[in-house]
């Protein structure tokens, strides 16, 4: 197999290999050569007989799938072939089969890029410290030698099987009937979504179903400024009841409701949070820590035990797993379950979503309300020179300004009127040698949100 392009050294592949998964422009930075040394790497880390390859719709995707599926197969290793679909169906091919998975997508990124997440045996994430260090280190080494008995491809498609084990796990036989607009963006939800979300009482209205990895309609990334745009449109045309839009390769969705108003996503994690504690009374309920306060609150009604998390999936995951908790949600919306095998997928969070609709009778706006009590700043990125030393001039700050701390994922400070922020660093994958943090703020009210986030944010710049 050829060599990625050009010559990769240390700062290209501390590039590629983020702390999450590996993502580059395709061809420039990330091609077949460097897929392939991913799939051997890959497999040599795991020890696994066997590794789940699956795909996206984007132009490169069966390309690099079929170069990292090689690497996998000369090591000796068997590819359980699962072919074109989302991230999360990947996750569950991994989590039934009990074995480890790679999905070459780009998730939300723009069209140019493409990628490569992994996971171990039960959907188990591989990101910084579980295993992507040791792969970044082990691409700058040699290329593994080849076995001397390489393995077989097994076919393994299974979206049928996907879609079953979804809709089993959310009942919807009384639900009122409703009327879906459903946005793929082009993305892998044009796939799965007629599958799943397949049901007499639910009518659903398509919205750029088809697969395009160019993103013709709205970016992959539903939360982009604009990209409801026409699925708003669309909801108040047709006079539906709900509408979902999903990302780029299917497992993150957002909602807007009847009025065509999106959904906050701390009320997506409330609703999804009671349904499942009705199921498990008592249970955990994971939350990172910048969760809006009313899906905390939520939990607590429902009689969950809220867990305070670091950000990010794996975090998540991994203390779910720890405290065998019912569910998981971040602050972005996104949800984890425990009846999947820990991971997030948007698809069972718009099942949670009908149900709770179309048994209630009342409409999306007024299932919302209740869980919309709060303002957030949403994220505020600001670049600095030295990002550790923001974290000590926010911290030493708001200390002698009466403000509990705490270190769990950056600087986190709560006033006694309940206003809190969080400040941490975050990867913008910007090569510029300045840093990025990232502020987070909540308030009861507009005017107080904003006096504590422009607080916050001059004392992150007073470095600059």
């Amino acid at each position: 197999m050829p060599e990625p392009a050009g010559t990769p050294g240390t700062d290209l592949y501390d590039r590629l290999v983020t702390a999450r998964d590996i993502r580059g422009r395709y061809r420039d930075e990330l091609d077949p050569g460097l897929a392939y040394r991913v799939g051997a790497a890959f497999t040599e880390l795991t020890g696994a007989d066997a590794v789940a390859v699956a795909h996206d719709m984007r132009e490169s995707s069966p390309r690099l799938a079929d170069a990292l599926a090689q690497g996998v197969l000369d090591q000796g290793a068997d590819v359980v072939d699962a072919g074109l679909g989302s991230t999360d169906y990947l996750h569950y091919v991994s989590g039934r089969m009990g074995i480890p998975g790679a999905m070459v997508t780009a998730g939300c990124a723009p069209a140019p890029y493409n990628g490569i997440r992994l996971c171990r045996r039960g959907a188990v994430a591989v990101a910084e410290g579980t295993g992507l260090d040791v792969l970044r280190r082990r691409l700058r080494e040699p290329r593994p030698a080849l076995t001397d008995r390489p393995g077989s491809v097994l076919p393994a498609r299974d979206l049928d099987g996907y879609a079953e084990h979804l809709r089993a796990l959310v009942d919807l036989t009384d639900i009122r009937p409703l009327k879906v607009v459903v946005d793929a963006g082009n993305g892998m939800a044009g796939l799965t979504a007629p599958l799943v979300l397949d049901h007499p009482s639910v009518e659903l209205v398509p919205l750029h179903l088809d697969l395009d990895g160019t993103f013709p309609h709205r970016p992959a990334d539903p939360r982009a400024p604009d990209a409801l745009a026409g699925l708003r449109e669309r909801v108040q045309e047709s006079g539906a009841d709900l509408g979902l839009a999903f990302d780029g390769d299917g497992d993150g969705c957002v909602a807007v409701d009847e009025r065509g108003h999106p959904v906050p996503p701390g009320a997506v994690i409330a609703l999804v949070a009671g349904r499942e504690l009705a199921r498990r009374p008592g249970a955990a309920v994971v939350h990172d820590l910048i969760t809006p306060t009313p899906a905390i609150e939520a939990i607590k009604e429902a009689g969950g035990i809220p867990v305070r998390s670091r950000t990010g999936p794996e975090a998540i995951k991994s203390l779910m797993a720890e405290q065998d908790a019912a569910f998981g949600g971040a602050h972005c919306g996104r949800c984890y379950f425990r009846d999947f095998w820990y991971a997030d997928t948007g698809m069972l969070t718009a099942l949670h979503l009908l149900a709770e609709l179309g048994g209630s009778g009342r409409e999306l706006s007024e299932l919302v309300a209740r869980h919309d009590r709060y303002v957030s700043s949403g994220a505020v990125d600001v670049p600095v020179p030295d990002a550790a030393a923001a974290l000590r001039r926010v911290a030493h700050h708001f200390a002698s300004r009466g403000a509990e701390l705490d270190h769990l994922d950056g600087v986190s400070g709560e006033f006694t009127d309940g206003t809190w922020f969080n400040v941490r660093t975050c990867d913008t994958r910007d090569p510029s040698p300045a840093a990025a943090v990232r502020v987070h703020v909540e308030a009861g009210t507009v005017a107080a949100m904003e006096r504590l986030r422009d607080g916050v944010v001059g004392v992150v710049s007073a470095g600059r």
